[in-house]
């Protein structure tokens, strides 16, 4: 009897594991980012960053979606969540869709850039080209002077990253 009620007890009171989301994160354009993203998700106790992946600013977090977003529909949560953190970060972090394109079909493409001389040049450039279909993800140093982006060869190429920079009136080297 004593077994069957603690058992019962074990099982009433077992925390449920709430399970992770991937997610895209725009705006992680440089690494001092990531202790904002940290930041900013730590005033909000009911998520948890359980890793960040700078080199395809992707994050893995762990939130109950019925209790942050009740009533939500699971479609519409990542919009939410979007929602939320742009809010919350001026519109300089949002949250997006995991690429679908894998990690090795995306190639590489760094492109020299002159006046990139404080943390907003560098979102300015970034928002430039992170905005373009194909684009993966992208980096902005003002420190390198140079712009990474990681894309989709099937759907952009360095010519048209360097075009819409162009465009900005950005001073490629």
């Amino acid at each position: 009897m004593w077994t069957a009620l603690i058992s019962a007890f074990v099982l009433a009171t077992a925390t449920v594991e709430v399970p992770t989301t991937k997610v895209r994160i725009t705006g992680l354009f440089a690494p001092d980012r990531e202790k904002d993203l940290r930041e900013l998700f730590a005033k909000w106790p009911e998520f948890q960053i359980v890793r960040i992946d700078f080199e395809y600013a992707e994050a893995e977090l762990r939130f109950d979606a019925a209790t942050v977003f009740p009533r939500s529909k699971p479609a519409e949560v990542l919009a939410k969540l979007d929602d939320k953190v742009r809010d919350a970060s001026i519109a300089t972090f949002g949250v997006k869709p995991l690429s679908s394109v894998p990690h090795n079909k995306l190639t590489q493409i760094e492109i020299a850039v002159v006046g990139l001389d404080c943390k907003a040049c560098c979102l300015g450039v970034y928002e430039v080209i992170a905005k373009i279909d194909g684009v993966a993800q992208a980096t902005a140093s003002f420190k390198d002077g140079r712009i990474t982006a990681r894309i989709d060869p099937t759907k952009t190429d360095k010519n048209k990253l360097t075009a819409a920079l162009k465009e900005r009136g950005v001073a490629l080297k």
